[in-house]
C-alpha cells in the first residue's frame, strides 16, 4: 500500500537549475515534511537551460521510473539559425555558420586573394523552413550528442567531452510524431514537437539547420508534456518547494 511518501511529483523546472538540483530541493522538502529521509529520483533530465515538466518519483514509486522513461514527450523549442554551438545549446561556444558560394557565383571585381573569404548568407523563406520541419517527421536516426548524460564505457559522455576525449557516439532511431512551425523571423525559429522517448531536441534543431544550410543551435527549450502528464498541473519551485 502506498503512503504519502510514495508520490509522483510534477515540477515546472526553472531555467538555470539542474535536474539533480530540483531532486535535492524536493528531497529536503519531503524530509522536513515527513520527518525522515525519503528517496527521490527524476524520470528523465532536462538540461539546465531548459524549463518545463520534470517528473519526480519518491519512496516506493522510484521503482517505476523505467515506465516513465519510455513515455513520449511534447516540447516547444526556439532555435537560432545562422549559428552553431559546440554543445548544440546556449551553454556552448557560439560560432557563425558560413556557407560556400555556389559554383556559378560571379567573382568578377573581387580580388583573387579575397575570394576564399566570400560566403553566402542563407536566409530561408518561411515555406522552406516549414518544408524542413516536415522532413523530420516520422522515424529518423540521431547521433547521441557528446554533451549528454549517456554513459560510454561507464563514464558520462559530457565528462569525456570536457576532458577533450574523442568519443564515437552511438546512433539511435527515434520518432518525431508531429512537428509544427509556431513562429519564424530569421534567425529565430520556434516550433513545437511531439517526439518519442530518447529524442534529443537540440540534435533535431542542429539537423534542421544542416538541412537548411544555415546551421542552428537550440536557444530555448520547454517541456510541455510527458505522456499524459502536463506541465499545467506542475508545481513551481519558487512557490511550493
Amino acid at each position: 500500500m502506498l503512503c504519502m511518501e510514495d508520490r509522483v511529483i510534477l515540477v515546472d523546472k526553472p531555467a538555470g537549475m539542474s535536474s539533480f538540483g530540483v531532486v535535492a530541493r524536493v528531497r529536503r522538502r519531503l524530509r522536513d515534511e515527513l520527518g525522515h529521509r525519503v528517496k527521490v529520483g527524476h524520470t528523465g533530465t532536462l538540461d539546465p537551460f531548459a524549463t518545463g515538466l520534470l517528473i519526480l518519483l519518491s519512496g516506493k514509486m522510484t521503482k517505476k521510473s523505467g515506465e516513465f522513461l519510455k513515455l513520449d514527450k511534447v516540447y516547444e523549442a526556439t532555435a537560432v539559425l545562422g549559428c552553431t554551438s559546440s554543445t548544440g545549446d546556449p551553454e556552448g561556444e557560439i560560432r557563425d555558420h558560413r556557407s560556400k558560394m555556389p559554383d556559378n557565383f560571379d567573382y568578377s571585381g573581387i580580388p583573387k586573394d579575397m575570394r576564399p573569404f566570400i560566403y553566402a548568407q542563407v536566409v530561408p523563406a518561411r515555406k522552406e523552413v516549414a518544408k524542413a520541419l516536415k522532413h523530420f517527421e516520422g522515424k529518423i536516426t540521431q547521433k547521441v550528442p557528446i554533451y549528454s548524460a549517456v554513459k560510454i564505457n561507464g563514464e558520462r559522455a559530457y565528462r569525456l567531452a570536457r576532458k577533450g576525449c574523442k568519443v564515437d557516439m552511438p546512433v539511435r532511431e527515434v520518432e518525431v510524431y508531429k512537428i509544427e512551425l509556431l513562429e519564424y523571423e530569421y534567425p529565430i525559429l520556434r516550433f513545437r514537437c511531439h517526439v518519442s522517448s530518447g529524442t534529443y531536441v537540440r540534435t533535431l534543431a542542429e539537423d534542421i539547420g544542416m538541412y537548411l544550410d544555415t546551421g542552428a543551435y537550440l536557444m530555448e527549450l520547454r517541456r510541455l508534456k510527458v505522456g499524459e502528464y502536463d506541465v499545467k498541473d506542475a508545481i513551481e519551485l519558487s512557490e511550493e518547494v
